[in-house]
């Protein structure tokens, strides 16, 4: 259940719930397995939990640490300090904020702090991009600055004295000289473009080298907007999900001109993320929900649906022979938009039918055409006609439903495990027969430590 949770759950608005409904389930359910199960709740941080989760357990860990015993401490420092390497600095530094509001200023929290900023490769790119949350930082912990002229610049940064650090005098010099910003790093020059009312197809172009491939993915259809040429990326290059995102937010207009482009693009990144699992996967079936409610909410745009599109790519990638069903009927994958009801019910017969190895569902369980068709589909195939388990059914569920402390389940015969990326789709299957309830303490016990030795000898 908390798996699921720390994969799926953002505190953020979803298509059933609000924010606040969701923030509160979240809480609860990590104050509840901290309290109870302290060795499990630091394991989730080596599994595929997105980042969100990951900082609400390294606050909670660090907060209670006077909880944990000598040997438990030892772990709990090797897998926040493991974990904070692979997160983003912004979510870092927000992380550190959040402690410092909370007070807490133990003397593992300081060592952590202190390793994690010595780790950084560029310091004078975070005081220049992240100057406000380092400068904080360093006064919350008392801890000095990772080079004398970073403490210069985040104390006294219009003193006299010049920087041999370029970034930090093109930060200085921005301030009275114009083309000076296009030397700073794309979020700190945007800030400086927006008070000097610089226009904003030739800020991008011109910014565009100092972007960031995700930043040129986010802008680039407002650089179409204010005919800023230069600003593109490599679409084959991009995550799987996050291109999947992209192709959702095109109009439908430009996805039929863009079409063999875009496929193209997200078959590259399906058989990235596949890797050596290519064409391993015998028969495979999928079952896809693109209905209404896929939509997500003004948080989460379309989220449900980018997941199952990427999830549609990676599993025809791995399948040896792949159908995909969308619960529209559509056919076209790149062409998809959220619409209508969800019969899963009648979209599992049908896969069934197609005699598959491994059949997969991707949805937010909400079957209502009609209700609870699913359920018993799937109840019948158990106990009736596939009493062997022949075909291995999994259903991944991109949506947390705060109201249950879970991600909803179709059925009680079929294990339902959390996605929020479809490129971790591969290892939350092999996690679900965990989610079937077949299996004991021990064994869960036994996979998380197998995952902890997994992640913390990962480069």
């Amino acid at each position: 259940m908390f798996a699921n949770a720390a994969i799926t759950a953002t505190g953020q608005r979803e298509f059933h719930s609000g924010e606040s409904h969701q923030r509160l389930s979240l809480d609860f359910l990590h104050d509840y397995v901290l309290g109870n199960y302290r060795d499990l709740y630091t394991a989730t941080l080596a599994l595929d939990i997105n980042d969100h989760n990951a900082a609400l357990i390294i606050r909670r860990l660090l907060d209670s640490a006077g909880e944990a015993n000598v040997a438990q401490r030892r772990t709990e420092g090797r897998l926040i300090a493991r974990r904070l390497g692979s997160l983003p600095p912004q979510r870092v530094y927000r992380l550190f904020g959040d402690l410092r509001k909370a007070g807490v200023n133990n003397r593992r929290t300081r060592a952590i702090i202190r390793d994690w900023l010595a780790s950084r490769t560029d310091p004078t790119l975070d005081a220049v991009k992240y100057r406000n949350a380092l400068e904080l930082t360093l006064r919350h912990t008392h801890l000095a600055p990772p080079h004398e002229e970073v403490g210069e610049f985040l104390f006294a940064p219009h003193g006299g004295t010049r920087f041999t650090a370029p970034l930090l005098n093109a930060w200085r010099e921005a301030h009275y000289a114009k083309n000076k910003l296009y030397d700073l790093p794309f979020t700190v020059a945007e800030g400086f473009a927006a008070r000097r009312g610089i226009d904003r197809g030739e800020f991008l172009e011109r910014i565009a080298p100092r972007m960031t491939r995700l930043e040129q993915l986010r802008l680039q259809e407002s650089a179409r907007r204010h005919d800023a040429g230069a600003v593109h990326t490599e679409l084959r290059r991009m995550p799987l999900t996050r291109l999947a995102s992209y192709v959702l937010s095109l109009p439908l207009d430009d996805r039929v001109r863009r079409r063999a482009e875009l496929d193209e693009a997200l078959a590259t990144a399906a058989r990235r993320a596949a890797g050596t699992e290519s064409g391993r996967w015998g028969r495979v079936a999928a079952v896809l929900d693109d209905s209404f409610s896929s939509s997500g909410s003004t948080a989460k745009r379309r989220r449900p649906l980018a997941v199952a599109l990427a999830s549609h790519y990676l599993l025809r990638t791995l399948a040896a022979e792949y159908i995909a069903l969308w619960t529209s009927g559509r056919t076209d994958a790149v062409l998809g938009y959220p619409y209508g009801a969800t019969p899963l019910g009648h979209r599992i017969i049908d896969a069934l039918d197609s005699a598959p190895d491994r059949l997969v569902i991707v949805s937010d369980g909400w079957d209502n055409a009609p209700p609870g068709l699913a359920a018993e589909v799937l109840r019948v195939w158990r106990t009736c006609l596939d009493t062997d388990s022949r075909v291995d059914i999994v259903h991944l569920n991109p949506v947390y439903d705060a109201g249950d402390f879970e991600v909803r389940r179709l059925s009680a015969t079929v294990p339902t495990v959390g996605i929020r990326d479809a490129e971790d789709l591969p290892a939350l299957v092999e996690l679900a027969h965990f989610a079937a309830g077949h299996t004991g303490l021990s064994e869960l016990t036994a996979y998380l430590d197998a995952r902890i030795r997994q992640f913390l000898e990962a480069r």
